[in-house]
């Protein structure tokens, strides 16, 4: 039998395995607070299955004749089959998780995430993870003396493909149930190809369990210190490929367009180092990884203000030289072809380690991403120590010996510094399900003595410690800022009106309260917070925030995802009548997509009062987010005004939306006499972008590529607009 079966089947299994999963992450986000968590739970589930799925190949090549392998494996091909078409018939899709699995606003967690993907992924995907250890297996015994590694480099092949083509050919352009579909139909054509694949293996003799024994014996077996060394290689990659993956959702967005470049880097790795032995050098790849994590040291102590393009460069250099670090070992240490299931499986259950490690320890052992550091400095360690017990073939210059193993320890030291030591300004920090948030203090003992809330790279804001000074208003939440503006032109209109000039006012995401400042006796504020760790400390616990005590308005909050709950209140009839509804709800510089579609603008519309507004706070160091609001008002035939402030006083850069059903709402004295700047704005032909909840793509949002923008109408507000200020926090 040829080659062209097993490398057909191989690759489109692959292309399947990895295309489903950012499509089953995209489908899982807005059910699960859209946080960096929700990716990482996702590949624990992945690496998991692929662990059983390894798990599956060498059972069955250890204890099954190949013919008998062949008609089980059919089995399990038949009965995946009849639960995908099942699925399609009762769901309306192969993969789409059915209504019964939207998990309730208090219900979101790793746990419930996990059985969300077991029961609607667990069987094609465990299935197809089966692929690439078992047809190697197989073609080893079809075409002896033929090496089957390099059929593996050509899976990983076919994982990258997919992964490329998720964010730049797919997301942008399809959505979710069309890929859906599309991917249930490269199914079917999967299965065809592997059964080509056993007919051909069940053309062959039995050979008999114990003559495969008698030669996996003549055959040296690895011994435990090799399969040690299998399982803490894969398992510090994936580590290091989990943690890069949580350190860029933080700062850009939790969506597939960060999700696969780390992944995809990482099976990069796997092609180069498991194509050929040659494409791996060992000193190249320690040279890498010293500059690579110099640059994420240098990047630690520059904080935001390294640009998108950079952070990108850096954290990706380092995991792709970390990793073929790992992986080029790994190929070093393969196992005769006999040996390759134990080989594939300790491989997968380094892998799922790691994300055990990851997604379950690290949360409950380490209040912020340390695993990121303490990975990248295994893998200086690594280097150094390879380095120093270099192959005898390799060359390396007697300067570069001493001196590269010795710069990537003191790395390694650097890294476990980072880790152990906490920065004075750092009163605490704190980890969950959806990210890390750290409490900060700045000048102690002055009149400027404030208390800061920081998730990632931005801050959530602060308040004053000194007494008198508390209830200031700061920070994005100032009267000048584009909320303040909104707030305060509805109080005039209902007192032109003859009306109180109370408010109800919708907040989705608490931050520490800041919000109540800008409240008064008679309003109503109502938050939404998803972190419940947040909310303890805007409700003053440790006694660093008073906002929400301190406030003359009445604060309620409420726990729990935003769209869930605004749905859940409107199906029992408790529509909020909101004057002001406002919308900031960024984690770090991360955006939930699924809080700015088209469907939850409407959410958020029906929850207004007649007359009311929205406020969308839309700063951002990466995205233009300003395109995508200006597409929801040209839909929905509203009418938007951008509010930009400058860093002055208590007042920091912000860029606010507001959006209005009535255009007179920005003539009123707030918006004319503004010291920010203000601008009416509106698209001037229909939106090339739009997000919604079946398609949106963060990467057509990036200022760098700039895809989003399109001709914008401006008119300021008055004669003499004050100096722009610069979008951003």
């Amino acid at each position: 039998m040829s080659t062209r079966p097993y490398a057909v089947t191989l690759f489109l299994g692959a292309f399947l395995l990895f295309g489903v999963q950012p499509l089953a992450g995209k489908y899982a986000l807005p059910w699960f607070g859209g946080t960096p968590s929700v990716w990482t739970t996702c590949m624990l589930f992945f690496q998991t299955m692929l662990l059983g799925g390894y798990a599956y190949a060498y059972a069955s090549g250890r204890w099954l004749a190949p013919r008998r392998q062949a008609q089980v494996h059919l089995g399990l091909l038949g009965v995946t089959m009849v639960v995908l078409t099942g699925r399609m018939l009762l769901n309306g899709s192969p993969v789409a998780p059915g209504p019964e699995w939207r998990p309730t606003a208090d219900d979101l967690s790793t746990a419930r995430l996990l059985s969300l993907l077991a029961a609607t992924l667990g069987l094609p995907f465990f299935t197809l993870s089966t692929t690439a250890p078992l047809l190697q297996s197989w073609f080893s015994r079809v075409r002896p003396g033929v090496s089957p590694y390099r059929l593996y480099a050509l899976s990983n092949a076919g994982s990258l493909l997919a992964l490329l083509a998720y964010p730049f050919l797919v997301e942008p352009w399809l959505g979710r149930g069309v890929q859906a579909w599309g991917w249930g139909l490269g199914f079917l054509l999967f299965a065809g190809s592997c059964a080509l694949c056993a007919r051909g293996v069940l053309r062959l003799a039995d050979e008999p369990v114990q003559a495969q024994r008698e030669e996996e014996a003549r055959e040296r077996p690895p011994g435990i210190g090799r399969t040690l060394a299998w399982l803490g290689l894969s398992g510090c990659a994936s580590v290091l490929l989990l943690a890069t993956t949580n350190q860029l959702s933080q700062d850009v967005s939790a969506g597939p367009f960060v999700w696969v470049l780390p992944l995809a880097l990482y099976l990069l790795t796997f092609i180069l180092a498991f194509e050929r032995e040659a494409l791996y050098s060992r000193p190249l790849t320690a040279l890498l990884l010293l500059l690579a994590a110099g640059g994420v040291t240098a990047l630690h102590y520059r904080g935001s203000e390294s640009a998108l393009s950079l952070q990108l460069l850096v954290h990706s250099a380092a995991l792709f030289s970390g990793a073929l670090l790992c992986n080029g070992e790994l190929y070093r240490l393969r196992p005769a072809p006999r040996h390759l299931g134990a080989f594939y499986l300790w491989g997968s259950v380094g892998g799922a380690l790691g994300g055990v490690l990851v997604q379950l320890v690290a949360p409950r052992l380490l209040s912020s991403y340390l695993e990121y550091p303490l990975a990248l400095g295994s893998c200086c360690l690594l280097a150094a120590l390879v380095l120093l017990r270099r192959a005898p073939q390799e060359t390396l210059p007697r300067t570069a010996l001493r001196a590269i193993p010795a710069l990537l320890l003191v790395l390694v030291t650097g890294a476990l510094g980072q880790a152990v030591m906490k920065p004075g300004h750092v009163l605490g920090s704190w980890r969950g399900f959806f990210g890390v948030v750290q409490l900060w203090e700045s000048d102690r003992g002055t009149e400027d003595h404030v208390f800061i809330l920081r998730h990632g790279i931005v801050m959530h804001g602060y308040q004053y410690a000194q007494p008198g000074r508390t209830m200031t208003p700061t920070a994005y939440y100032t009267p000048k800022a584009g909320l303040g503006l909104a707030l305060t032109e509805q109080r005039q209109r209902k007192e032109r009106a003859g009306l109180p000039p109370s408010l109800r006012v919708g907040v989705l995401g608490l931050g520490v309260g800041a919000t109540a400042a800008l409240g008064r006796a008679g309003d109503t504020l109502r938050f939404y917070e998803i972190n419940p760790q947040v909310i303890a400390l805007a409700q003053g616990a440790g006694g660093y925030f008073s906002f929400l005590r301190d406030t003359p308005a009445r604060a309620e909050v409420v726990e729990g995802d935003a769209r869930i709950l605004l749905e859940q209140e409107l199906e029992r009839g408790q529509g909020q009548g909101f004057d002001v509804l406002a919308v900031d709800v960024f984690s770090s510089d991360a955006i939930p997509v699924h809080l700015l579609t088209e469907e939850a603008m409407e959410l958020y519309r029906r929850h207004l009062a007649p007359g009311g507004v929205l406020a969308l706070h839309i700063s951002n160091l990466h995205l233009d987010l300003a395109p995508i609001v200006l597409a929801h008002a040209w839909t929905s035939g509203w009418h938007a005004t951008q509010v930009k402030t400058a860093m002055s006083g208590d007042t920091l850069t912000a860029l606010w939306m507001v959006l209005s059903p009535d255009a007179s709402f920005f003539q009123g004295d707030a918006f004319l006499n503004s010291e920010a700047w203000v601008r009416r704005m509106a698209l001037a032909a229909p939106p090339r972008v739009r997000w919604t909840d079946e398609r949106s793509s963060v990467l057509l949002a990036l200022r760098s590529l700039g895809w989003s923008h399109q001709d914008i109408i401006e008119e300021p507000t008055k004669a003499h607009a004050p100096v722009a200020a610069p979008a951003g926090p």
